[in-house]
């Protein structure tokens, strides 16, 4: 089974990178599930239905949120009617929404996919640990589920190779969002879980964290803000990390920048780093 995880889509860059590119990938690379995290598809804030629409009909099976998740306020009341959108599983009792989703994948598999928040560095939740460990406890990896997809939105690394092991052989992928700077951890756990620090963005890369320049520079320099933090609208890199579970075979899909990394007797294969830029002409590592 072969699972992508794509790094949050920032803006409309972003979302014409996924739009353009996304359907090529799940037919070159066969892929069986597609998570997208889109906390920041809406102007660089939140996401509105129509753009969780889009998302879904370029080829994603679920899509994760984060800190921004209510940054479009129309989101707490569609989120209802969008069962393919997972918010944080550590919001308080009430909050509209899940916090997980089992899902159908394209090759009918069923695949549990959880978001939760940290805490370091972040709002104040509940402790993200114990939602997850729940959550296992309910849908078991092969029992309850084929594969079970964690996308832990945090901002130290500590918290989210914490997740890694702390999960490691009862979850298929443990992906962190957050930070938008792709991390060059990625690996398979030794109980077979594959894993990354932070799986990058999906936006202007010429940016700061796929914002236009001027106003964080603005800020760094001066401490003054002058205007609104405005999405970049360059040329977007698609990031993205592509897990090959249960396959123990080497695996080179078509060229494109695989990684093939593997631990002996491992649950899933790592196919490689997804960093598409449309300057070149396929996925480069």
């Amino acid at each position: 089974m072969r699972i992508l995880f794509v790094g949050d889509v920032v803006g409309r860059s972003g979302r014409n990178i996924v739009n353009e590119r996304l359907p090529a990938l799940v037919r070159d690379w066969r892929l069986d599930c597609v998570i997208v995290n889109g906390e920041n598809a809406a102007g660089g804030f939140g996401i509105t239905e129509p753009i969780y629409h889009e998302l879904i009909d370029a080829g994603a099976d679920a899509i994760t949120l984060g800190n921004h998740a209510w940054d479009q306020r129309e989101a707490l009341v569609f989120i209802e009617r969008a069962p393919r959108l997972i918010r944080p599983i550590n919001y308080p009792a009430g909050t509209p929404g899940r916090g997980a989703a089992l899902l159908e994948a394209k090759n009918g598999a069923r695949v549990l996919v959880i978001n939760a928040l940290g805490r370091i560095f972040m709002d104040a939740l509940d402790d993200p640990f114990a939602a997850i460990d729940k959550e296992l406890a309910a849908c078991p990896l092969r029992s309850g589920a084929d594969a079970i997809v964690i996308d832990l939105h945090a901002e130290a690394t500590s918290e989210k190779q914490a997740m890694g092991y702390f999960t490691d052989g009862r979850a298929s992928v443990v992906i962190g969002t957050h930070t938008h700077a792709p991390t060059a951890d990625h690996q398979i756990l030794p109980r077979g879980t594959a894993f990354i620090s932070d799986v990058g963005m999906t936006g202007d890369y010429y940016s700061v964290i796929g914002m236009n320049k001027q106003e964080p520079l603005q800020r760094f320099l001066r401490r003054i803000p002058s205007a609104k933090f405005e999405p970049a609208l360059g040329a977007a890199t698609l990031c993205g990390l592509a897990v090959d579970r249960q396959s123990h075979r080497p695996c080179d899909p078509g060229g494109r920048g695989a990684i093939g990394r593997a631990a002996r007797g491992s649950q899933a294969r790592l196919l490689g780093l997804v960093f598409l830029n449309p300057v070149r002409s396929r996925p480069y590592n």
